[in-house]
């Protein structure tokens, strides 16, 4: 990846890195579930906003977006996971922001961005599928010392297909961030190029 880091650590980049970070850490704070995941996944609509940061500045600045939002979060709300939610949070947001990004950088049109969304989509379903199951949930299950039966308990109370960990996955898991990453990438495309001209200031 070529990054002109001169450009990166100027002033004026890491105002707006800090404005839009602080923008999507507020919307962090206002999470729903979905009707057909358990609890513990919640919905925010964050990346919408590091998606327009990551569009208009380069994807190490989405990354760097993605860092700060999480670590103001866990500032704000403290965990209850052992740190495994702030973290899947960060890895997710990234296999979604990081593709798209990168990909906008070279094709910067709509079809570029309708394009570098899609795959952004792909990657967060695909990476939140594999780092879940074998990662992010192990973990919480060690770390937080919750029982995996209680998880698959309460992801079949909210999803009546979910009896393993691997329905977990395919029922619950990969359609949540299907939603989420077509939401936030609408939001990103009906938003970014009335808001280009701030961005680029």
């Amino acid at each position: 990846m070529n990054i002109n880091k001169n450009k990166f650590f100027t002033l004026h980049n890491m105002t707006k890195i800090a404005i839009l970070t602080a923008i999507s850490a507020i919307i962090m704070l206002f999470e729903f579930p979905l009707p057909f995941a358990p609890g513990f996944y919640e919905l925010d609509l964050s990346e919408a906003v590091i998606l327009m940061g990551g569009f208009a500045m380069g994807p190490l600045s989405a990354v760097v977006m993605e860092l700060l939002k999480n670590i103001l979060n866990l500032c704000i709300n403290g965990t209850i996971t052992a740190g495994v939610g702030e973290l899947a949070n960060f890895v997710m947001g990234c296999a979604l922001v990081v593709p798209a990004s990168i990909i906008y950088k070279y094709k910067k049109s709509l079809k570029g961005a309708i394009i570098a969304l899609i795959t952004g989509i792909f990657s967060l379903v695909i990476i939140g599928c594999f780092v879940n199951y074998f990662i992010m949930i192990p973990a919480y299950v060690k770390l937080a010392h919750f029982p995996m039966d209680a998880i698959i308990s309460m992801g079949s109370e909210a999803n009546s297909n979910v009896s393993s960990l691997e329905t977990l996955i395919i029922f619950a898991v990969a359609p949540f961030n299907l939603v989420k990453g077509v939401a936030c990438s609408v939001i990103n495309l009906l938003l970014y190029k009335r808001l280009s001209k701030i961005l680029h200031i």
